[in-house]
Parts: structure tokens; sequence; C-alpha cells
């Protein structure tokens, strides 16, 4: 039962600030004149490099799906650390929060420089504020709150079971 509680958190986290997140990409880069389709395209470029941007519907496709993919690793991690550092489920807006942050600086410093991402990273004021602020109330805080939803509720109130 706590193995399902596990797993809802991870997929129900990780689903909604994938889709939060995402939005929120697509919105901004259409708002620049770039369409979805070429954001998507952006991503499955990690893993592909320049040939996503001649693969069509399908890179975009690929694009999304490794989109989910990552979200629902993060949503992994939080919930495995959650599980030990028991703050994480107490205070999950400030520890939310601080994971987004962090996933924020891991893919801009580690996750894009080491893929096959053919653009140099940059961190232009404005999209660099709101890509931090996305990962902080449409990421982090997302997968913080369904981890407490589902692993809390399989606490009783017995002190030693609750997390540390």
């Amino acid at each position: 039962m706590k193995h399902r509680s596990e797993l809802w958190a991870v997929a129900v986290g990780g689903s909604i600030a994938a889709a939060l997140d995402i939005t929120f990409a697509i919105s901004f880069a259409a708002f620049h004149g770039l369409p979805p389709e070429r954001l998507l395209q952006s991503v499955a470029s990690g893993l592909l490099g320049k040939a996503a941007y001649t693969g069509g519907l399908p890179t975009a496709a690929l694009g999304l799906l490794l989109h989910f993919a990552m979200s629902l690793l993060f949503a992994a991690a939080f919930v495995l650390a959650s599980k030990r550092i028991g703050v994480l489920l107490r205070q999950p807006v400030v520890c939310g929060a601080l994971f987004g942050a962090g996933v924020f600086v891991f893919m801009r410093l580690v996750v894009l420089p080491l893929s096959a991402f053919p653009h140099p990273v940059s961190f232009k004021p404005l999209a660099t504020v709101l890509d931090l602020l996305s990962h902080v109330f449409l990421f982090g805080i997302p997968i913080a709150l369904a981890a407490r939803k589902f692993l809390m509720s399989g606490f009783t109130s017995a002190s030693s079971s609750r997390p540390r």
C-alpha cells in the first residue's frame, strides 16, 4: 500500500509539474513568435542535436515525451528524498520551491551542457527569471504538494510513524 502511494505521488506530481511547465514554456515561446512544434523539437534536441529541428511532428512528440519522462524522474527523486528527509513533506511549499530552483540550476548548468543541445546555454535576464519562477511555482511546488498528499496520508498519528 505504501509503495502504491509513492507511485501515485510520482505520477501525479510529475505529470502536473510537466504539464504546467511545458504549458508555460510553449506560451512564452509563442509570445516570442516560436511555434509549439519548434519548442518541443528544442527539447528533443537534447537527445538528437540539430537533427531534431528537421524531424517534424515526430521529434516534437519525442520532445514532449522526454519532458514528461524527466519530470517523472525528478518527481521520483523528490519522493525518494522525502522518505528520508521529513521536512520535505512537512514544509512542501518552501521545500518544493527550493527543489524547483535546484532543478532549474541543474538543467541549465549540468543537463543541457552535457546533452546534445545544439545551442549555448544563455541567461537572458527576463527569460531566466521567468524560467526560474516557472520551475519554482509550476514545477517544484506541485511535486512537493503531491508527495505530501500521497505520502502523509499513509502515516498514522503516532510520532514514530511520521517523517523526521
